[in-house]
């Protein structure tokens, strides 16, 4: 059997990496986790689990994957996994790798994997999220992950054969509600950065993701790029919330559906916006400027 190599970016952790390594070892060679100075016990938990650990100041998760990705010393025969310490397997997907692994053409390159969110222990199966199919497992060498601030998927060469396996992992963040809002007030700066950079070229823009066969990203991308961006600052949020909530039905996901969906589908991407308006009003739309501003009022290493 090929060995697989399982890369994890980590922040105080503690809560999650146990839970997440011990579902990785009945298919993992090697976790090789990348920590940006921990104050908790993660890396000792990690490493008491047989993870290997290195530390590395963070700019963003693109850059500090893809670092990861050329010091994890995966060999030429190694496949690449892409996980997050608030994931787990679940065993059906367990078995399902441990069967195909060994057995995969050497033509495939990558492999799709289907996700799970729960949110306060409740699967959210409705509003357009489960399922969300993502290229987490690779031949090494064969990827790489764009250098994007936000939205970064993992990219393969055009024309990489790829496949979809059946079972899922599952995203299950247990830090609570307060945790949550803090992570998503950071991703709101990102997202603000991606949004910001359309329209006034701040960076070098990586699109790499729209030269490969993955058609759910790639109209992700397009949607967000080409409708939603030039939708009303504000007003935009409110529509999302709607279309998910109640065209995408997600109202059936219940009580808890409700906080996520109104959480994560309106509150977050108003946030956004907020931080779109504020950056812009502060700058005048100077280029240098708005970068001055998400150096230094959002912390951002631009």
């Amino acid at each position: 059997m090929d060995t697989l190599t399982v890369v994890i970016l980590t922040y105080n952790e503690e809560i999650h990496i146990e839970r997440c390594i011990r579902s990785l070892r009945p298919i993992a060679n090697k976790i090789y986790i990348v920590d940006s100075f921990s104050s908790d016990c993660t890396v000792e938990i990690a490493r008491s689990l047989g993870a290997e650990v290195e530390q590395r100041k963070w700019k963003n998760y693109a850059d500090q994957f893809q670092w990861g990705l050329e010091h994890c010393g995966a060999g030429a025969d190694s496949w690449i996994m892409r996980m997050d310490a608030d994931e787990y397997l679940e065993p059906d997907l367990q078995r399902e790798l441990q069967e195909l692994l060994p057995n995969l053409p050497d033509d495939v390159d990558g492999i799709y994997l289907k996700r799970k969110v729960f949110f306060y222990g409740k699967w959210i199966r409705y509003g357009g999220v489960y399922p969300l199919v993502l290229l987490r497992i690779w031949r090494a060498g064969k990827g790489r992950i764009e250098q994007r601030w936000m939205d970064e998927h993992v990219v393969l060469l055009p024309g990489a054969r790829t496949i979809a396996l059946e079972m899922n992992l599952v995203d299950d963040n247990r830090k609570g509600i307060s945790f949550w809002i803090s992570k998503h007030n950071q991703y709101a700066s990102r997202e603000a950065v991606d949004l910001l950079n359309q329209k006034y070229a701040l960076l070098k823009h990586d699109d790499a993701l729209m030269a490969i066969d993955d058609l759910q990203a790639k109209r992700k991308r397009l949607i967000k790029e080409k409708v939603y961006s030039r939708l009303p600052v504000g007003i935009r949020a409110f529509f999302y919330f709607c279309y998910r909530y109640f065209l995408r039905w997600g109202f059936l996901d219940g009580r808890q559906g409700f906080i996520w969906h109104f959480m994560q589908g309106f509150w977050y991407r108003f946030l956004v916006d907020i931080k779109i308006m504020e950056l812009e009003e502060r700058s005048g739309g100077d280029v240098e400027k708005l970068k001055q501003l998400l150096r230094e009022q959002h912390g951002l290493q631009i």
